[in-house]
């Protein structure tokens, strides 16, 4: 049975991939992160400190426990944060990798790493694999630089990009689109979207499924991993909503200039997934069906 070692295992993919391989994916698991663990539960698997910074204490765990596959899900993706802490963001999403790499190579271990649409600026969304980058916000330049690093080594890899993930968990430390709109339109709290950005959502389950089909399957190369259904920005929170009964006129719609962020983003992406279905098996919910899906984590959390 292959051991699967996951970084950033307490973020919402992290978590995800862990409920995953617990529930009967044929892996052993070993879960690493910053600090202490924050899964709910600590039996059928390992759990590992590491700092994805540090690249002495990455190649001693790494060492100990001799993972035949990395899931590489530890980044900073806080854009604005990435425009104003570039030193943070240059080590976290391209520093790291380059730790990473090199292990890999020297270990013959598999790398699946996790991009992002914001490599693209956003002016021929939805892409396919084969699209040509050009990212608009030093967010986006750090993971495309590391989807560079990646393709040049002499790892077995793979780069799963994706776009506005959601879902719960029980310890969440970072909201997320769908969650910030439900609760803000539950407590009466009115907002601003903006409806001039396009996008394609997607489930946390499902992205944790790719994740793992790439190493059940043995795949290689880019794979676009995203919800299927494209929508504004403003258009998903009228469906999130719509799905929760709540309030419509507590949301204002805007336009991206408005805001004056600190980084620029892309209009319109999206993700051509003919590939990723082909290859991976993959069949992404609809996003009423992933918001059913937390509907009823969040009941059962309560």
């Amino acid at each position: 049975m292959k051991t699967v070692l996951v970084t950033g295992s307490n973020g919402l993919l992290g978590q995800k991939i862990t409920s995953a391989i617990l529930a009967g994916k044929p892996f052993n698991l070993v879960a690493t992160s910053k600090g202490e663990n924050r899964f709910k539960g600590t039996q059928g698997y390992e759990y590992a400190e590491m700092d994805i910074l540090d690249p002495v204490n990455v190649r001693e765990v790494l060492g100990q426990y001799k993972p035949d596959a990395i899931i590489h899900t530890a980044a900073l993706t806080n854009v604005d944060k990435c425009e104003t802490e570039k030193e943070l963001a240059y080590a976290l999403n391209v520093e790291a990798v380059k730790t990473l790499v090199a292990i890999c190579e020297e270990y013959n271990i598999q790398l699946i790493h996790l991009s992002t649409d914001f490599i693209f600026d956003g002016a021929n969304g939805p892409y396919d694999e084969m699209g040509i980058p050009n990212p608009l916000s030093y967010y986006g330049e750090t993971k495309f630089e590391a989807e560079e690093i990646i393709k040049g080594s002499q790892c077995k890899w793979a780069i799963l990009r994706t776009i506005i993930v959601y879902g719960i968990i029980s310890d969440q430390s970072r909201s997320n689109i769908v969650l910030w709109a439900k609760e803000a339109l539950e407590k009466g709290t009115p907002i601003n979207v903006v409806n001039d950005q396009w996008r394609m959502p997607t489930l946390a389950e499902d992205l944790a499924d790719a994740c793992l089909a790439v190493i059940e399957k043995d795949a290689y190369g880019v794979f676009n991993v995203s919800g299927k259904d494209m929508m504004s920005i403003s258009e998903l929170v009228f469906r999130v909503a719509d799905f929760w009964h709540l309030d419509k006129g507590l949301i204002t719609e805007i336009s991206a200039a408005s805001l004056n962020q600190a980084a620029k983003r892309p209009v319109k992406t999206g993700f051509i997934l003919d590939k990723t279905i082909a290859e991976l098996g993959y069949a992404p919910r609809s996003f009423e069906q992933g918001l059913a899906l937390v509907d009823q984590q969040l009941k059962e959390r309560d």
